[in-house]
């Protein structure tokens, strides 16, 4: 079956970008499948956010897409490919590969009816999930975390950077809005990060309405890049880490557009 050149399809110069990091194919049972048929149905199901028994029939049977996208998932195939395309995004806009700044935030999306924890998001009055997000000043992705909308912000951030901290050695500075101020944070940081900075950036006094505020617009915008994926406008995923790998898959598409 051919299949549709959907504008979400990986171009030649794209896939020779992704292909020597994917694992090799078994060398035993079924034919191998066509690994670039495969990813171009994920990308596809990112952004066009369907349910799996309604991935066009051209990408082949759903099963098989879902059976390779899980098992990458479960191995940490989609973070490695990420941080492998992230580093050479950041040496082609002139970076280090270890950045030494970074944005945090967090955004409150509503979840779709799954059996998975949710909570309640007071402040935005929200049922669903809150994803927490670290990203380099390119609005690049360093790290992710997915809890119930309920956990309150500095809650997330010290989830996602006791994990983060292990990895990002560089980080100097770290920029974020209001919902992670007060000393109690900072104080927690340096015990993680003894040289690491946290900068509150506020809004100016007497502000209404909009505003484009230093460093904070750059995960904004991110947030922004990942709502244009429909798979990402709800949280449709029972379990975090899937919720997690989606938006690596997200910014993998990102990336790969960027890079080529």
């Amino acid at each position: 079956m051919t299949e549709t050149n959907y504008p979400t399809n990986l171009t030649d110069a794209q896939w020779q970008l992704i292909q020597p990091h994917l694992p090799p194919p078994k060398k035993r049972g079924r034919p191998p499948t066509d690994r670039r048929h495969l990813f171009n149905a994920i990308l596809y199901f990112v952004r066009a956010g369907c349910p799996w028994r309604l991935l066009p029939a051209d990408f082949g049977p759903w099963q098989t897409v879902y059976h390779y996208y899980h098992t990458w998932q479960r191995a940490g195939r989609w973070t490695e490919l990420h941080d492998r395309l992230r580093t050479q995004v950041r040496a082609a806009a002139g970076k280090d590969r270890r950045p030494t700044a970074a944005i945090l935030d967090s955004q409150t999306v509503r979840s779709a009816d799954h059996p998975g924890e949710t909570g309640f998001d007071a402040a935005k009055k929200t049922k669903g999930r809150k994803r927490h997000l670290v990203v380099d000043t390119l609005g690049l992705l360093l790290a992710v975390c997915v809890t119930p909308a309920s956990t309150p912000e500095r809650a997330g951030a010290r989830q996602l950077l006791a994990v983060a901290l292990l990895w990002l050695s560089g980080l100097r500075r770290l920029w974020v809005d209001n919902g992670y101020c007060g000393p109690e944070f900072a104080a927690w940081v340096r015990t993680q990060r003894r040289k690491l900075t946290v900068e509150v950036v506020s809004r100016t006094a007497g502000q209404r309405g909009f505003a484009v505020l230093p460093k904070r617009w750059i995960v904004e915008r991110t947030f922004g890049w990942l709502m244009k994926q429909r798979r990402l406008v709800r949280d449709y995923e029972v379990k975090p880490e899937h919720a997690e790998a989606w938006i690596y898959i997200a910014m993998i598409g990102i990336m790969v557009r960027r890079l080529a």
